[in-house]
């Protein structure tokens, strides 16, 4: 490709981002921004996106078979999985009257497709024999993301593959499960993050008891915080993240509790104003239900609950945070002043253990606008026989085996592989018939890897304060030809003739043949576009009947003969 010809040219003019994907992807003419996370890809991102694709669908090729499932899929099929209420689905209607009168039905945008193929497959396979099924796709999803942001990162439409697997068993799942892995492993070998990317353990959500696997690349800018346990070498997602939380220095004597009047004070952050109290002497109370039980949670106030460990700890599934009527009927107080003081004894109170050793501590007082003060385990509210860790990990918790420190990183999720177990096909009724006859459920798992998010990933961590710096095997084109001199110059001439050559040797080389741009200029473009290796033809350099080579890794170049350069390895 000549530079003159070539759509959507660096605009070194582009202003600065918050994430140098974002930047330098702008700047260098690979994407374009439509709207908040919604992107164009240009010839350039184009090129990179479909050799990580290319990457993927091989390996994925070797495990799967791949199809195109449709990006628009019934409200039906959400609600028999009950999904129909989460909260990042677009809905697509007809945008106008006209479009309405032909046709005023509302459709799915699809996020992701378990709700979508699962009766795809039901319709084909019935019998043992025809399983197990996986298959997979590459397409376009969409997100009603709340924050839009970190460029290409996280977007409301992006490219993800997704593979569904099918099994008659639980075992034959977990079999497939783990060569999925190890096809995730060597996608992010060969796209050159393998070296950055590590297997962190995450939440199986409803799905299953067992861990679902997420795979992080270590990213300042990426959203996720991972936990590094030393002693058994494995990596957390902070939501599954075992936390204690560290030792704080509480008052030895307890002092009189009362009550305090304070209207309209619900969030803690304004609460220890009020009271003028540390956040680490307070307790947040919040109450949830499950179809058969209702639960006072407490996490000290400067922490959160972390419902996956929540759900593990009641062995409730279906716990959800309850409404105001709710609330009010268990605490008599208004939403925002629950606590675990004098609740009716078939309300289960559930304790963190950072609340073990507190004393004088603020609750709830479950009247309205009011809370206590000065509550202790024992003479104000027993005291559990048992704590547990329900909380979010924070940076600054201990591992529980260990008493010291986790190692932590700052990550994106570039993949991850879920078993999803019998979820979906049980709301689907899908089931097979045995080799004796009978019916069973089908399991089923679920492996993503999000596409254009890697461009993002691949963009943030292989970079310098020049430009991008791309992995031979992904990058746009394999060599950045500059010549510099008029059309009429023996070194445009020759330049041309070695472009052709290249190109016939089945080089992808990217030439820029520009007759009005400076050296300066085509150099720190060339720096900005981060193609692997940059050839330079100059009346300097051929007065030598040679061409200088420099990689975008290395800082210095060097002269290679030009009667050499057709055989070197690009």
């Amino acid at each position: 490709m000549k530079y003159s010809q070539l759509f959507g040219k660096p605009k070194k003019d582009a202003k600065a981002y918050d994430t140098k994907n974002a930047t330098y992807l702008i700047k260098g003419g690979f994407v374009d921004q439509t709207m908040s996370g919604v992107y164009k890809y240009l010839p350039l991102g184009l090129k990179v996106l479909n050799k990580i694709e290319q990457i993927v669908r091989q390996e994925m090729d070797k495990i799967s078979q791949e199809m195109l499932l449709s990006a628009l899929s019934p409200r039906e099929l959400w609600e028999t999985t009950n999904r129909a209420e989460i909260d990042v689905l677009f809905k697509v209607r007809g945008a106008n009257e006209a479009s309405r009168m032909q046709n005023d039905s509302t459709y799915i945008l699809n996020p992701t497709h378990e709700d979508n193929i699962t009766p795809l497959v039901q319709r084909f396979a019935k019998s043992y024999k025809e399983f197990p099924i996986a298959l997979y796709q590459i397409q376009n999803k969409f997100r009603n993301e709340a924050r839009a942001k970190s460029g290409v990162l996280r977007g409301r439409e992006f490219r993800m593959k997704d593979l569904y697997s099918f099994h008659t068993n639980l075992e034959d799942l977990m079999d497939y499960y783990e060569i999925a892995k190890q096809a995730y492993v060597r996608v992010f070998e060969r796209l050159g993050i393998g070296d950055s990317t590590v297997i962190a353990l995450a939440s199986g959500g409803d799905f299953t008891e067992n861990y679902s696997h997420e795979f992080q690349t270590f990213c300042d800018a990426g959203e996720d915080t991972i936990f590094f346990d030393e002693t058994e070498n494995i990596w957390y997602n902070r939501e599954v993240t075992p936390a204690k939380a560290p030792a704080y220095k509480y008052d030895t004597e307890m002092k009189p509790r009362k009550d305090v009047f304070g209207e309209n004070i619900v969030s803690v952050e304004k609460l220890v104003e009020f009271l003028k109290i540390p956040i680490e002497t307070t307790i947040k109370t919040l109450i949830y239900t499950s179809k058969d039980q209702i639960y006072a949670v407490a996490v000290r106030g400067d922490y959160e609950v972390d419902e996956g460990k929540l759900k593990k700890v009641t062995g409730k599934k279906d716990l959800q945070l309850a409404d105001a009527k709710t609330i009010k009927q268990i605490t008599g107080a208004e939403v925002g002043y629950a606590g675990i003081l004098d609740l009716p004894e078939s309300v289960e109170v559930i304790c963190d253990e950072a609340l073990s050793d507190m004393v004088n501590f603020e609750v709830g007082a479950n009247k309205t606008n009011y809370h206590t003060v000065n509550a202790n385990w024992g003479r104000d509210i027993t005291k559990p026989s048992q704590f547990f860790d329900i909380k979010v990990a924070k940076d600054t918790d201990l591992n529980p085996k260990t008493g010291k420190p986790y190692q932590i990183k700052k990550a994106a999720e570039v993949g991850n592989i879920f078993p999803l177990e019998t979820k979906f096909s049980k709301a689907f009724n899908f089931k097979y018939v045995t080799d004796n006859g009978k019916e069973e459920f089908v399991y089923m798992g679920s492996y993503g890897i999000g596409t254009t998010r890697l461009v993002g990933v691949i963009a943030e961590i292989m970079s310098d304060d020049k430009g991008l710096v791309w992995p031979k095997q992904v990058a746009p084109y394999q060599v950045h030809l500059i010549s510099l001199g008029k059309k009429s110059e023996e070194s445009y001439l020759k330049a041309e003739e070695l472009y052709q050559n290249l190109k016939s040797k089945g080089i992808d080389i990217l030439w820029d043949d520009r007759e009005d741009a400076s050296a300066g200029e085509k150099f720190a473009d060339a720096d900005l576009i981060g193609v692997p290796t940059r050839l330079v033809l100059s009346k300097k350099t051929l007065a030598e009947q040679s061409i200088e080579l420099k990689l975008r890794t290395d800082n210095d170049s060097k002269m290679v003969k030009l009667d050499q350069i057709l055989e070197f390895d690009f």
